[in-house]
């Protein structure tokens, strides 16, 4: 749940908002600030459908309610790229996010469509320089988990909870779970093949029936595997 932020005074709100909006002129001029990366590799063990996976940066996921409080009465979520998956696109606003440490991240891409819940997806390295304690969990599990301080144009949340690693996993279509003998809810593995090859264990499968086949990792895990070098991608269980 988020609410306005609580326990500070209109100065510094506005402090904050003006922090937020000299995050976001410099966010906007460097280009694709949390524009997810997909890769596909020259070879993989993928069956009807490609195997790709995508580099996810840190990103929000936002109802309307937060978004009128960021952006203003009656905004709306403005497209920037779609994404792979049907529906999905990474949006033109960005947020400043500040934690406990009163560090802040400027530049933080909302991915939309809309969602019933408010999420921030952060790297452990993200947290660490945050000083927030990341939980790692499925996108959408956010009971218990971590908050911030979120900082838009217009105003600010205080995110009391839904700040996370989100767990790596991989999206699949009844299709794909019978190529790889998996079934939704199961653990895989994914074997970067590579000048910095790693195999990721724990890739949780995510099933519904008109997602493309399509893994995610945060920018922690793509770096240290230097995904874009990979020469062959598997998913094995």
């Amino acid at each position: 749940m988020s609410t306005a932020v609580a326990g500070m005074d209109r100065r510094q709100v506005e402090e904050l908002v003006r922090k937020a909006l000299r995050g976001q002129m410099v966010a906007a001029g460097s280009g694709g600030v949390g524009v997810p990366e997909l890769v596909r590799a020259q070879s993989s063990n993928a069956g009807p459908n490609p195997l790709l996976v995508n580099v996810s940066a840190r990103h929000m996921h936002v109802t309307q309610e937060d978004l009128e409080v960021l952006f203003g009465p009656g905004s709306k979520l403005t497209k920037l790229k779609n994404l792979y998956q049907e529906g999905e696109f990474a949006s033109e606003q960005l947020v400043n996010i500040i934690g406990p440490k009163n560090r802040m991240i400027p530049g933080v891409r909302i991915l939309g469509g809309l969602r019933k819940f408010t999420q921030i997806e952060l790297s452990y390295t993200d947290g660490i320089f945050m000083g927030i304690d990341l939980p790692l969990r499925i996108s959408g599990d956010i009971k218990g988990s971590a908050g911030c301080v979120v900082v838009g144009p217009h105003g600010a949340l205080n995110l009391r909870e839904g700040v996370i690693r989100a767990a790596r996993h991989v999206h699949m279509s009844e299709a794909d779970m019978k190529h790889f003998g998996v079934k939704d809810g199961d653990s895989m593995k994914l074997k970067i093949d590579g000048p910095c090859g790693l195999t990721f264990e724990n890739v949780k499968v995510r099933y519904h029936p008109k997602v493309k086949l399509e893994v995610h990792i945060d920018t922690d895990e793509g770096n240290a595997c230097h995904l874009q070098t990979a020469t062959r991608m598997e998913l094995v269980k």
